[in-house]
C-alpha cells in the first residue's frame, strides 16, 4: 500500500479515520474497521494496531504517536469511540492500544531521552499488586455556592479544582469537598506491576534492574509474575516520596502501560535471522554433530565426557507432554554433580548457565525458600502483600543452576520438590493463593560430607541431600580425585597447555551459535519415539527389572521414573541432531548414560548389585534387611523381658547372626528418630506402641 501523505489542511484524527477503514490486509478485507465491528459485537474494550502497518500508512501520524503519545492517542480514541458508537448504535468508548513497534529499548538502557515517549521494551514479570479502583472523573462540591461538578483525573494523586465553574458564586476559589460517595463518580481497574530485565539480557557482574508499569482498565491481571512480558507505554518521570516536607529534585521513571503482551511460548523472544537458521540447518547435518556439541561444553575442562554429554541433553530437554485431561509430563532433565573438591564442579555449572538462552545461576548458601520459589512481601506504603517471583520461576523456560545444594538448609530445600517434578510454585501466604509456572531442568552440584567420596557408602550417606530430592534428579554423576599416573599426566599436560596457549581454547561450536542451535531446537523440532528406539528401552527395562523378579532377596534395580528419564534423555539427543523421529541410536546413549549413573551411584556398595532404593529411600534393600533383623531380635528379647532391654544384649545376639555393632548402632539410630524405640535409661531401651 503507497503511504499517505499527511496534508496541511488534513487533521491527524481524519487520517487516523482514513486508516481505520480504509487499511486493507494481504486478503483485501479492511482489517481494523472488521476488527473494530468484532470488538463492538463481542463488548470487548481494546482494538490492537499494529505499528508497522501505522508507519506504511502514515509516517507522520506514526512519528506523532510515538513523540507525543498523551497528547496523540486520547484524539485517536475519540476518532475510534465514534466510530464504534456508530456501529454500536449508542456510545461505545474503545481503548487504542499499540504492539510491534519499530524500535525496542532494553530495559536498563531507559535514560532521560524516553521521557514523555511511546518506547517498548521487553522483561520479566516479578511483582504485581492488587487489582485497585483509580477514579478518573470526580465529582466536587463548591462549599461556597453548592455547586456539583466534576473533574477529570489522570494521576495517581487526586486533582482538586482550580476554580468553581458557577459564574455567579461569591467565591469562585473554593472551597471544594470531594465527594466519594458521588453515584456518578467513574473509576478504572488499577495495577502496578514490577518488570525485571531477562537473565540472558543481564551483563556479566551486573545487578538485574526492574522498573514500574503501571497498567489500566483490561490490561489488569493479563500477565502474573514469572511471565515474559513486552510492554508497550509511555515512559513519565515521577518524585520520589519524601518522608519530611519539601519537594524532591530525584525523578524516578515510571511507565504507563498502553499494551503488555505475554510470551506463551517458551524462549519466543529469542530471534533468530534467515542467515542463523542457515548455520544451524548445516550444523545439524554434521554426522558428528552430538560429539562437537559435547566438546563445546566448558572446553577448558578435561575430561568428564559422560558430565558434559548429560549438562548437553539437560541444555535440549526432552519434549513436555499435557494430556486432555490436564496432566503434564515434564521435557525437563535434571542432573546432579556431586565431587570432591577440585574437580571442576563450579566452572562446568558456570560454563553450562552461560550456553543456556536462558539460565538463573545461585548457590545453596545464598538461597531461601522464598528465592527460590516465590516471595509475599509486603508493600511499604500501603502495607499490602503482593507476590515476587524467586529464581526458580524467573528460569522457566530455561535451566537453574544451583551450586553447593548440599549446603542449602533443609527447609529451604524442600521447597524445589514441586518444582523439580510439578514444575509448579504453589503459594499460600498472607492471604495470597497461586501457583505460578517454573517449567526449567535442574543443574546442581554438591561436596560429599565427609570432604571426599567414600566409594564404601551409599550416594546418600557421602552427601548431606534427602531422598526426596536425590531421587528427583534423571542423573548423578560422581567425581573422584583418584591418582593415576597415566591419566594424571594427561591431565598436567592439558592445563598447562590451555595456560600456555589460552587463546587457542575455542569451543568447537562458537557460544552464540551454540544458543541459537538450543534455541531453534526447542522451538521447532519435537522428536516422537519411533517403533524401535520403543522396543530398545522396552528390552533393556524388562531385562533389568527381570532378574528381580527371580529372585525375593534381589533389589529393585529400575522403576518407572527412569523409564520417563529415558524418553526424555532419547529425546534430547535427537533434538541436539534436530531430528523429529528418536532413532536407536538415541535410545542406545540414553540407556549407556543411565547405566554409567546406576552403576556408580545407584549401587549397593555391599553387594555389588544396582539398587535403585539406594537413591529413593536412601539404604539399600541388604541395609532394610539388617535393620529389620535387629528390630526382631529387639521384639523377641522385649518379650523374654519385662522391662527395657539392654543394647549390650541387643548386640551380642547380633554378632551371633553375622551383624557388626555398626549395623546394631545404625539401627537404633533409625528406630529413635522414627519414634520406634526410645531409651528408658542409659544404655537401655523399649519399644513404643508403633514398633
Amino acid at each position: 500500500m503507497s503511504e499517505v501523505i499527511l496534508k496541511e489542511e488534513e487533521s491527524l484524527e481524519d487520517v487516523f479515520r482514513e486508516f481505520i477503514e480504509t487499511y486493507e490486509d494481504e486478503a483485501g478485507k479492511a482489517k481494523y474497521k472488521e476488527n473494530l465491528k468484532k470488538i463492538v459485537l463481542e463488548k470487548k474494550k481494546s482494538l490492537v494496531v499494529d505499528f508497522a502497518d501505522l508507519i506504511e500508512f502514515n509516517t507522520e501520524l506514526a512519528r506523532a504517536v510515538i513523540e507525543k503519545p498523551k497528547e496523540v492517542i486520547p484524539r485517536l480514541e475519540r476518532v475510534l469511540e465514534e466510530l464504534a458508537s456508530f456501529y454500536n448504535g449508542s456510545p461505545y468508548k474503545v481503548n487504542l492500544r499499540f504492539t510491534n513497534l519499530d524500535e525496542k529499548v532494553r530495559l536498563r538502557e531507559i535514560r532521560d531521552v524516553h521521557i514523555s515517549k511511546l518506547i517498548m521494551f521487553e522483561g520479566i514479570l516479578v511483582r504485581t499488586t492488587q487489582v485497585k479502583e483509580r477514579i478518573k472523573k470526580a465529582y466536587f462540591r463548591c462549599e461556597a455556592c453548592g455547586t456539583v461538578f466534576p473533574v477529570p483525573q489522570d494521576d495517581i494523586y487526586l486533582k482538586p479544582p482550580l476554580q468553581c465553574p458557577n459564574e455567579e458564586c461569591p467565591k469562585r476559589s473554593g472551597p471544594f469537598t470531594f465527594l466519594s460517595d458521588h453515584p456518578d463518580n467513574e473509576y478504572v481497574n488499577w495495577q502496578l506491576m514490577v518488570v525485571q530485565e531477562k537473565p540472558e539480557e543481564l551483563p556479566a557482574g551486573q545487578l538485574p534492574r526492574s522498573i514500574e508499569v503501571i497498567v489500566e482498565d483490561d490490561l489488569v491481571d493479563v500477565a502474573r509474575p514469572g511471565d515474559k512480558v513486552t510492554v508497550i507505554g509511555i515512559a513519565e518521570a515521577k518524585p520520589d516520596k519524601l518522608p519530611r516536607k519539601g519537594s524532591s529534585t530525584i525523578f524516578t521513571i515510571r511507565i504507563y502501560a498502553n499494551n503488555i503482551e505475554v510470551s506463551q511460548k517458551i524462549l519466543e523472544d529469542v530471534s533468530l535471522t534467515e542467515e542463523d537458521v542457515e548455520k544451524i540447518k548445516a550444523l545439524s547435518k554434521d554426522p558428528w554433530i552430538h560429539k562437537r556439541i559435547v566438546m563445546s561444553i566448558a572446553p577448558s575442562i578435561y575430561g568428564h565426557w559422560d558430565i558434559k554429554e548429560a549438562i548437553a541433553l539437560l541444555l535440549f530437554g526432552g519434549v513436555p507432554k499435557l494430556l486432555e485431561d490436564g496432566t503434564r509430563i515434564r521435557g525437563d532433565i535434571h542432573v546432579l554433580i556431586i565431587g570432591d573438591p577440585g574437580t571442576a564442579k563450579s566452572q562446568l555449572l558456570q560454563y553450562a548457565a552461560r550456553v543456556a538462552p536462558r539460565s538463573v545461576y545461585t548457590t545453596g548458601k545464598g538461597s531461601t525458600a522464598a528465592g527460590l520459589t516465590a516471595a509475599v512481601v509486603r508493600d511499604k506504603l500501603t502495607g499490602e502483600f503482593y507476590l515476587e517471583a524467586g529464581a526458580l520461576v524467573i528460569a522457566d523456560g530455561g535451566i537453574a543452576v544451583i551450586d553447593e545444594i548440599d549446603k542449602m538448609r533443609d527447609e529451604d530445600r524442600v521447597a524445589i520438590h514441586e518444582a523439580m517434578e510439578q514444575q509448579t510454585v504453589s503459594i499460600a501466604k498472607a492471604g495470597i493463593v497461586a501457583k505460578l509456572n517454573a517449567r526449567c531442568s535442574v543443574l546442581a552440584a554438591g561436596n560429599p560430607r565427609y570432604g571426599r567420596y567414600l566409594p564404601n557408602r551409599t550416594v546418600s550417606e557421602n552427601i548431606n541431600l534427602p531422598p526426596s530430592i536425590l531421587s528427583r534428579f534423571d542423573l548423578i554423576f560422581v567425581l573422584r580425585d583418584t591418582p593415576e599416573p597415566a591419566r594424571d599426566r594427561r591431565l598436567v599436560r592439558y592445563i598447562l597447555n590451555v595456560h600456555k596457549e589460552a587463546e587457542k581454547v575455542r569451543p568447537e561450536i562458537p557460544l552464540d551459535l551454540l544458543k541459537k542451535y538450543i534455541v531453534y531446537a526447542k522451538r521447532n523440532v519435537v522428536p516422537k519415539l519411533t517403533d524401535e528406539a520403543k522396543r530398545v528401552i522396552e528390552e533393556f527395562f524388562v531385562d533389568l527389572r527381570s532378574k528381580a523378579s527371580n529372585s525375593q532377596d534381589m533389589s529393585v534395580p529400575i522403576t518407572a521414573r527412569q523409564l520417563e528419564a529415558l524418553v526424555r534423555m532419547s529425546e534430547a539427543h535427537a533434538r541436539m541432531a534436530l531430528r523429529n523421529a528418536v532413532l536407536v541410536e538415541d535410545a542406545v546413549e540414553a540407556i549407556r548414560l543411565m547405566l554409567a549413573f546406576l552403576e556408580t551411584v545407584g549401587i549397593d556398595v555391599e553387594t555389588g548389585k544396582i539398587d535403585i532404593d539406594v537413591i529413593f529411600t536412601g539404604r539399600s534393600l541388604s541395609k532394610t534387611a539388617k535393620i529389620s533383623t535387629v528390630g526382631r531380635i529387639i521384639r523377641d528379647l522385649s518379650k523374654e523381658r519385662s522391662g527395657c532391654v539392654p543394647i549390650k544384649e541387643v548386640v551380642e545376639v547380633a554378632r551371633k547372626k553375622g551383624l557388626g555393632p555398626e549395623v546394631v548402632e545404625e539401627a537404633l539410630s533409625v528406630f529413635k528418630r522414627d519414634g520406634l524405640v526410645y531409651e528408658e535409661k542409659p544404655g537401655c531401651i523399649r519399644y513404643t506402641d508403633y514398633f
